[in-house]
């Protein structure tokens, strides 16, 4: 079989428009070798890449990680988006390594050989960030602890692909299946992270210039893309899918409805003038959210500062949904021991072993940010129970 019949493209004509789809495996140098012979022979007009203009910098630039403001990302409440795509990375680049094979080396080369034949580029996915907040918006409550239990997952997942495996993985029946199985468990997370994707990819490709259009996609959206492709969606359908939800009313309210039932009961404590059963509860509320908060700190590994600061702040933290106790301590933690220039270089690698999260500094940073926060919403919750039994 030569390179063009290669069962993982497919050739569409629409209103004397060709359009050429190469499924690839972001980690298969099968994949990469398909995507630079075909733009070559093809000779298309344009070029499209299931890329955002994020992910194709980072792509272009490895040292980009150099210039990264890790204390501007925590200010400006970036830490949990960061995280996310760090623990994405680091599962698919722990299956690269099995390769040889970096993550999405297909298509920076699709990029880099259209750049260099001079034919037009066009980064046809939806922005990460986008489509990670519309996930997590659209999420119910448990719908968003398994999401956030998979992500944490999938930074300690061991699990390997060799390059027959991954041939079996762009074939279209064996990831269709792969895929309902994924809706049945998380429907709504599937729609927005494959289907919307792939209406948003389609509507981007077929709006592209040219009377011949190379695609290149990856084999989970080959499926989606080919049924969707030439349909007339409207602009306000097309737009509608780059919206991010605004948070529903009950989850704008439960941040403040907690500490609202904590104060009211301390000054029902202090109404009934009890002072010893006031102290019980005062007690209760800094041990559990401080002492917890500080354990998580202290899991991260964070310098004893940050573990002082999580006890301090998390009961105050707590009561002011605002600001959480991640955010000090992330900042403190990173005043006190920044990433240094090697740990801004390693990052990459330094992600695909679980010792290397707390290896590095810059990933450090963001393990005490996880697990100091975590440690204060259990502690808020352990202290809400203690309280409602004190009064």
């Amino acid at each position: 079989m030569t390179t063009l019949e290669n069962a993982d493209i497919h050739r569409v004509t629409i209103d004397n428009r060709e359009f050429v789809l190469v499924g690839t495996a972001h980690i298969s140098q099968e994949s990469v070798d398909t995507v630079n012979v075909v733009i070559r022979e093809e000779n298309p007009d344009t070029v499209c890449v299931e890329l955002d203009e994020q992910r194709h910098r980072a792509l272009s630039n490895p040292r980009h990680w150099e210039s990264l403001n890790l204390i501007q990302v925590i200010k400006q409440g970036q830490a949990p988006f960061l995280l996310a795509n760090l623990a994405l990375a680091s599962f698919q680049k722990r299956m690269g390594l099995h390769t040889g094979v970096k993550p999405g080396a297909e298509l920076a080369a699709a990029a880099a050989t259209t750049q260099e034949l001079g034919k037009d580029l066009q980064l046809v996915d939806r922005e990460i960030r986008t489509t990670l907040l519309r996930a997590w918006r659209k999420a119910g409550f448990w719908k968003k602890m398994t999401l956030l239990s998979t992500l944490l997952a999938s930074m300690f997942d061991s699990q390997t692909l060799n390059e027959e495996e991954l041939a079996k993985l762009r074939q279209t029946d064996t990831l269709t299946a792969m895929l309902d199985e994924m809706a049945d468990v998380l429907p709504t997370v599937k729609t927005i992270l494959v289907d919307e994707r792939d209406t948003f990819m389609a509507h981007k490709i077929f709006k592209s210039p040219g009377e011949k259009i190379v695609a290149i996609v990856g084999a989970a959206h080959m499926p989606g893309i080919l049924k969707k492709l030439g349909q007339d969606f409207s602009t306000e359908e097309i737009n509608e899918l780059s919206v991010i939800p605004a948070k529903t009313s009950f989850s704008k309210v439960l941040p403040w409805l907690i500490p609202a039932i904590v104060i009211a009961l301390f000054i029902v404590g202090f109404m009934t003038g009890n002072s010893e059963q006031l102290a019980d509860a005062a007690i209760a509320w800094v041990l559990a959210n401080g002492v917890l908060s500080a354990l998580g700190a202290l899991i991260a590994l964070g310098h004893p500062l940050t573990i002082l600061a999580a006890f301090i702040a998390a009961p105050i933290t707590s009561l002011n949904p605002t600001i959480g106790a991640g955010f000090v301590t992330g900042l403190v933690q990173a005043f006190i021991a920044p990433p240094q220039v090697k740990d801004m270089e390693h990052v990459a690698e330094d992600i695909t072993a679980i010792s290397g999260w707390w290896k590095n500094r810059l990933t450090r940073v963001l393990l005490v940010f996880l697990f100091s926060s975590l440690g204060s919403a259990i502690g808020t919750m352990v202290a809400f129970g203690w309280l409602k039994d004190l009064f």
